[in-house]
C-alpha cells in the first residue's frame, strides 16, 4: 500500500452497511500519517453512530453528518455541515469525496420527497447535488469516486441471470416515477438501477470536463455482491437467495471490495485515474461504447441542473 502524501479528509456517503462500512473501517485501520479524517454522510441513527464509534476506536477522527439522500434538502444541509467543519479547521482539507450510497427501489412508481423516481433520486441526483455543492471545497489534488455497476450493459452472463440492462431516454423522463397502481416490478426496478448506473458513467465523464485540473474523477465497480443492503427492498426470498450465493467462489464481498474502494480514494497507485476511469475491484477496465456519448453526457448535465433547481 502506497498512500498519497496529501492525506486529508475523505467524505463518504452510505457508510453504515456493506461496502461503505468496510471502506470506512479500512481507512480507519491505516497507520498514523496515512489515516484520513472521515466525514460520514448517512441516515441518522444507531447504524451511523456505530460505524463512527468503531472508526474512532481504530484511531480515526470522525464526524457524522445525518442525511436522507432521498431528500435533496437533506443533501444540501449535509453539504453545508461539511463545509462548516472544513472551514473551521475541525478536520483537515477535503481530498476525496466518495459517492458510495446506493439503492434499488422495488417499485419504480415510488417517488422521493422531491417527486423523482426513487432509484434515480438516491443513486444519481443526490450525489450530483452533493458533489456540486462541495466541488469548491475540495483541496486539490483531490478525487471524486462514484459507484458504478456493470449492469448498465448486458453480456451473455448477465442475460443468463436475467439482469436487465439500461434503457436510456431523456433524463427528465428517467427521473419521472412510473404511473399506475403501486406494486413491485423487479424487471422495471432492475432497468431503473442499471439506467441510474449508466447515468453515473455519463456524469463522471462530463464532471471531469467541468472540474478542471487537480480534481480526478473515477468510477468504482465493487463486483457482484448479492445479499447486501442494496437489495433491502426486495422480497425476503430473493434476499435469502442472494445471501446464499454470496459465498460462492468469484463473488465479491464487502470485506474484499471495501478496502479496494478505500485504496481508490487514497493511494498513489490510483492517482492517475481521471476522466471517469472505470475500475472493477482492483483492475482498470474499458467501458463499453454505449457508456461514452458526448451528446447524452451534455444533455444529462443540463437536465440535472434543471432537476436540482426544481
Amino acid at each position: 500500500m502506497t498512500t498519497t502524501t496529501e492525506t486529508g479528509t475523505v467524505l463518504i456517503t452510505g457508510p453504515t452497511r456493506g461496502l461503505g462500512r468496510a471502506a470506512v473501517l479500512a481507512m480507519a485501520d491505516r497507520p498514523d500519517g496515512a489515516r484520513p479524517d472521515l466525514l460520514l454522510v448517512g441516515r441518522r441513527g444507531e447504524a451511523l453512530s456505530d460505524v463512527a464509534d468503531e472508526a474512532r476506536a481504530r484511531g480515526a477522527r470522525v464526524h457524522e453528518i445525518g442525511c436522507d439522500l432521498s431528500r435533496l434538502a437533506d443533501v444540501r444541509a449535509a453539504a453545508t455541515a461539511a463545509r462548516e467543519l472544513l472551514d473551521a479547521g475541525t478536520v483537515r482539507p477535503l481530498r476525496a469525496l466518495v459517492a458510495n450510497a446506493g439503492s434499488m427501489s422495488s417499485d419504480t412508481r415510488a417517488a422521493s420527497a422531491d417527486g423523482y423516481e426513487m432509484t434515480f433520486a438516491v443513486n444519481y441526483l443526490a450525489h450530483a447535488q452533493l458533489i456540486g455543492d462541495l466541488l469548491g471545497s475540495l483541496a486539490r489534488p483531490a478525487r471524486v469516486v462514484l459507484l458504478g455497476s456493470n449492469t448498465y450493459s448486458a453480456n451473455a452472463y448477465r442475460r443468463l441471470l436475467r439482469v436487465p440492462e439500461a434503457k436510456w431516454r431523456d433524463p427528465v423522463e428517467i427521473a419521472r416515477p412510473a404511473t399506475g397502481e403501486r406494486k413491485p416490478d423487479f424487471q422495471a426496478s432492475g432497468v431503473a438501477y442499471s439506467t441510474a448506473k449508466l447515468a453515473i458513467l455519463y456524469y463522471a465523464h462530463e464532471l471531469q470536463r467541468h472540474t478542471g485540473p487537480g480534481v480526478n474523477v473515477s468510477v468504482f465497480e465493487p463486483g457482484w455482491m448479492p445479499g447486501t443492503a442494496l437489495s433491502r427492498d426486495m422480497p425476503a426470498a430473493l434476499r435469502a437467495f442472494g445471501r446464499g450465493i454470496a459465498a460462492l467462489p468469484g463473488v465479491s464481498t464487502p470485506k474484499r471490495s471495501g478496502p479496494a474502494l478505500a485504496s481508490i480514494a487514497l493511494d498513489d497507485t490510483w492517482a492517475h485515474l481521471s476522466d471517469g476511469a472505470f475500475v472493477v475491484v482492483d483492475k482498470e477496465r474499458e467501458v463499453r461504447p454505449v457508456a461514452h456519448d458526448r451528446a447524452r453526457e451534455h444533455r444529462l448535465w443540463e437536465a440535472t441542473a434543471q432537476l436540482l433547481e426544481r
